[in-house]
């Protein structure tokens, strides 16, 4: 048996990629396959940044903030070897809500105390539990955003005249249906360019950086043209070209219990973002994350990005899977990102001014669509129909509830399905005479030796057969059965072999079951528990004199047979006496 593998020290779950990376051998190559994924990334981000905080209901350099200084933390301390940090979708509408709210200060607080909660996370090693996410809650959160984000982008699409956008769904389309009268062709057409440009670059130059070059022709045509459309200049007066002087937001006691719930609600949907992005970086590398730190690093990005203007960043698919495809080999790649963008801020800051909205918005569009995994919505639908109910749950709710909401309900929901899954899934019952193909598993599998037929039919030995995961969810079940014969046999065997999980209703059960037995005059013999099962079962109660445990079925079937002969001789002695 191979020896028990020791528990990773704190040492080795907390320290960063980089310093793997480096300790691994860094040379020039590795530089240059960095610095080359890192510029592709910063070209994809650039653009993306300014149109996420522009959504959000903030300036466009704040994108650039977040990007920036969160996206350099997140590389520099994370457990992934290719993350990139960023400002995501997944926060636009918890983004706008707190800024109207609570005003950009408060965003700031939240942000930062977000950041403490995911410290604390990860430092209590709760980012393993990531993986106990079900898929259709993932599927339905990442479809309910892609419907967000698009729908937050109508306005600036179609250049539409409206003071003031609803923040929920159905009356922000009912607003926008309303302002229809005022669309802008010139804003249209810029649209239709920069996803025109987005597509062809996809299908004939798929190397090349789409979005950067679609944002860049629409500039070119909106201002040779003269065309009447909103740009980052004339709402937002340009970008600035450098970073702020650090500086904190207003704190009191009173303001801290106010925006500590959309603090949570920051940490929950960053974490899980964060964690499925390092996930999906794994799948396309081959190589390994450290959940923990990495939920680290987000901490301590979200409270440093706010210090600098920016606000709540996160682990980003898109971008860092741009950064596996590019050619990344580590986390250089993506704080040679930041220093791109920061490089790009301070010599280009002044054109910026010349970007329309409407090909941001085009820009996110086409990320709404491709984020929204329509292949496996529609698998997910025709799967079954609990992880169809999970799935619409989550997506629903997120769409027209709240994103901490639908996650939430859609883990419930699937935990629940779990759980009635796992009942089916058990098996219990009263032993039959074994045919020769459970002959051969019983032996070969479960450590079930061949036993006498005659025992299915003799009154005095009664074997029981429980098989699969024997829990609080299948307790009641197993009760059921064992309650049901109304014989009185001498002895009973319960075959646990095939038990592959017993919690502690599972052995209470067995208690209880064992002390009716008990009463009633007759002895149990418990075969094939392992280690951990005959563990539990002895530390709630099931244990000798009344319980007798075996190896081998066999060995409990024959042991039994000897106590209930044993008995009736007894009791042939005391009737003739």
């Amino acid at each position: 048996m191979a020896a028990p593998t020791a528990e990773p020290s704190f040492v080795e779950l907390f320290t960063p990629k980089l310093v793997t990376v480096l300790q691994e051998g860094y040379g020039v190559r590795h530089v240059k396959a960095d610095a080359i994924a890192g510029l592709t990334v910063a070209i994809v981000a650039l653009p993306l940044s300014m149109a996420l905080a522009i959504a959000s209901g903030l300036t466009p350099d704040r994108g650039l903030y977040t990007a920036i200084v969160g996206g350099f933390l997140i590389s520099a301390l994370g457990g992934s070897r290719f993350q990139i940090g960023g400002p995501a979708g997944a926060f636009i509408v918890l983004v706008a809500s707190t800024v109207e709210r609570h005003g950009v200060d408060g965003l700031m607080l939240a942000t930062m105390l977000s950041g403490l909660v995911l410290l604390a996370v990860g430092f209590l090693r709760l980012g393993t539990f990531i993986k106990y996410i079900p898929y259709p809650v993932t599927v339905g959160f990442t479809a309910g955003i892609a419907v967000i984000i698009f729908a937050s982008q109508i306005r600036e699409l179609l250049g539409l005249a409206l003071e003031k956008e609803p923040g929920p769904l159905l009356p922000k389309l009912g607003a926008l249906a309303e302002a229809l009268p005022t669309l802008n062709p010139s804003a249209l057409a810029v649209t239709a360019l920069t996803i025109g440009a987005i597509l062809a670059l996809r299908r004939y130059r798929p190397h090349w950086p789409g979005f950067i070059i679609a944002v860049g022709l629409a500039s070119l045509v909106a201002a040779l043209l003269g065309l009447p459309v909103e740009t980052v200049g004339t709402r937002f007066g340009g970008i600035p070209s450098s970073l702020p002087a650090p500086r904190l937001p207003e704190i009191s006691a009173e303001k801290v219990s106010e925006v500590l719930p959309t603090a949570l609600s920051f940490a929950l949907l960053g974490g899980i973002e964060s964690l499925l992005s390092a996930v999906v970086a794994d799948s396309m590398s081959g190589r390994r994350h450290r959940s923990n730190c990495e939920l680290v690093a987000q901490g301590a990005a979200n409270i440093a990005s706010p210090l600098f203007g920016g606000f709540c960043v996160t682990g980003t698919i898109a971008r860092t899977a741009t950064n596996v495809r590019a050619g990344g080999r580590g986390p250089v790649a993506g704080m040679l990102h930041s220093a791109f963008l920061l490089l790009f801020m301070l010599a280009a800051a002044p054109l910026a001014a010349f970007v329309p909205l409407a090909s941001l918005a085009a820009v996110l569009a086409v990320v709404a669509w491709n984020m929204a995994e329509k292949h496996a919505f529609a698998t997910l639908l025709r799967a079954s129909r609990g992880d169809a109910l999970v799935l619409l749950a989550t997506f629903l709710l997120v769409v027209f509830r709240d994103l901490t909401e639908g996650i939430l309900v859609g883990f419930g929901l699937g935990a629940l399905l779990f759980l009635h899954r796992m009942s089916q899934a058990l098996e219990v019952g009263h032993a039959g005479p074994l045919v020769e193909a459970d002959k051969a598993d019983a032996v070969d599998q479960n450590n079930r030796g061949p036993y006498d037929p005659g025992v299915a039919t003799d009154p005095e030995v009664v074997v029981y057969r429980i098989s699969g995961a024997f829990f609080f969810g299948t307790a009641a079940t197993v009760s059921a059965v064992l309650d049901r014969l109304a014989v009185h046999p001498k002895a009973y065997v319960v075959d646990v072999s095939a038990v592959t999980l017993l919690d502690s209703t599972a052995a209470t059960t067995i208690e209880g079951f064992v002390r009716k037995a008990h009463r009633a005059g007759a002895m149990v013999y418990v075969a094939g528990a392992r280690p951990p099962i005959r563990r539990a079962l002895l530390l709630h109660g099931v244990r000798p004199p009344r319980v007798r445990f075996r190896t081998a079925l066999a060995d409990a079937v024959e042991a039994a047979r000897a106590r209930a002969e044993g008995a009736s001789q007894a009791e042939v002695a005391a009737d003739a006496a």
